[in-house]
């Protein structure tokens, strides 16, 4: 399999020539056809619905499954091992490599139009078209970053909202200074993708293909300042390591110990859903910059709907799921349902996201995180072993967080084990 592997990437990344490969072919079906879809996200059941009422010869059979890291990503490899796997599927944005070195998606290029990848936010497209070797999904959503912050408590202790890291570390400073039981912000340990679009936002490059080599970084120069930086403020207790999403930290944002968030769109609705009574009282700016960067944003999260391998309709699959993401329709009850930030240029310019927000005090709040989107820098991409680079970060990061280690020391032990992960899928490695 590791062989097989290692020839499809080869293959792929230096563009041979020579007959086309069959998982490209993309004919009409004849006839009525029923395609198999497998998604969780809630409120998806209603959009397959309206499509099936409005397409009655390509009807769509959802399986409302798990998390793709819940289990649902390996009954999705089983599936393809046993060659029964559905014609669509969700996929992170920062599985698809993880899919397609299994030789799992199917390549969708010559079922849409030569334009439609203009449709999306470049970064976006970026993902599901790996730099332009081909179209392996459609994507879905995307979690451009930005600042939600304590607008009464900023006011309260004098603190102006940051425009730089160099400017955050000062208000940082002067927060805790006025009262040693408040923080800024917290650093938590299992929220590596927080991590990961910090570092993305300060240029990091972690992966790349040279041939059928893959060049590995984790610890690259970006991500390794990134690191230094917040370890200066953990060092110096200026920042607390409470875990995104335990009920200490929200605590702590209700009662007004932590003060800022730097999250992704979605986290719009964490926050109102889990402290109600600070309605009012938030707001949200530009994530903070790194001087000589240029206006530039991070992403946290996103996914796509991928055709995979054995669709016998690749034609009618990549038909629903670009009108999955881009009908104006679709993208609102997905939205509204499934918290779904579109992927696409007019999906975030749609009149049910330029209406204020009442819990930010009627700021209008997705104008800031579709600037955002504009500004994450296309090119970060991902590895074929995320599960085990991820697992690797947070248990090095949990050592820190325990003054056992450092950050930095984080990032070279996940690099170690990133670089062993694929090598025992007889992956060739070269370090950067």
């Amino acid at each position: 399999m590791g062989a097989v592997l290692v020839a499809a990437l080869s293959l792929a990344a230096c563009g041979t020539s020579g007959p086309e490969p069959a998982s490209t072919a993309c004919a009409r079906s004849s006839g009525k056809v029923t395609l198999s879809f497998w998604s969780w996200v809630p409120g998806m059941d209603k959009a397959v619905d309206m499509w099936n009422a409005e397409n009655p010869d390509i009807r769509v059979e959802l399986n409302a499954v798990a998390g793709g890291n819940q289990g649902t990503y390996q009954n999705m490899f089983n599936a393809l091992k046993a060659n029964t796997e559905p014609d669509l599927a969700q996929v992170e944005f920062d599985m698809l490599p993880s899919f397609r070195l299994q030789q799992g998606l199917r390549d969708i290029s010559k079922c849409l139009e030569p334009d439609a990848g203009d449709r999306f936010i470049g970064f976006a497209w970026d993902q599901a078209t790996f730099g332009g070797e081909g179209v392996f999904a459609i994507p879905q959503d995307t979690g451009p970053m930005a600042m939600f912050y304590r607008k009464d408590l900023f006011e309260r202790y004098g603190i102006q909202v940051p425009k730089t890291w160099d400017e955050f570390r000062v208000a940082a400073e002067e927060v805790h200074r006025k009262d040693p039981s408040v923080y800024l912000t917290s650093f938590p340990q299992r929220d590596v993708g927080w991590f990961e679009g910090l570092a993305w936002q300060h240029g990091a490059s972690w992966f790349n293909t040279e041939g059928s080599t893959w060049q590995v970084s984790v610890g690259d120069r970006p991500t390794t300042e990134v690191a230094d930086y917040w370890q200066d403020l953990l060092a110096r207790h200026l920042v607390t390591p409470l875990q995104g999403f335990s009920t200490p930290w929200t605590k702590a944002l209700a009662d007004g110990k932590v003060l800022t968030w730097i999250s992704a769109v979605w986290g719009n609705s964490t926050l109102s859903t889990n402290v109600p009574s600070t309605t009012g009282k938030w707001a949200v700016a530009p994530m903070p910059q790194w001087s000589g960067n240029g206006p530039s944003a991070a992403n946290w999260g996103g996914s796509t709907t991928a055709v995979l391998r054995g669709s016998e309709h690749p034609y009618e699959a990549a038909k629903f799921a670009l009108w999955l993401n881009t009908d104006p329709k679709s993208l609102e009850l997905l939205n509204r349902s499934g918290g779904l930030y579109p992927a696409t240029k007019d999906g975030i310019e749609l009149p049910f996201l330029k209406k204020p927000v009442e819990f930010y005090g009627g700021q209008h709040i997705f104008d800031v995180f579709a600037e955002a989107a504009g500004q994450v820098k296309g090119g970060f991409a991902w590895g074929p072993t995320m599960t085990q680079t991820n697992a690797a970060l947070a248990d090095g990061f949990g050592k820190a967080l325990a003054g056992d280690a450092t950050l930095t020391d984080a990032l070279a032990a996940a690099d170690r084990e990133t670089q062993t992960a694929m090598r025992l899928q007889a992956l060739e490695v070269k370090i950067r």
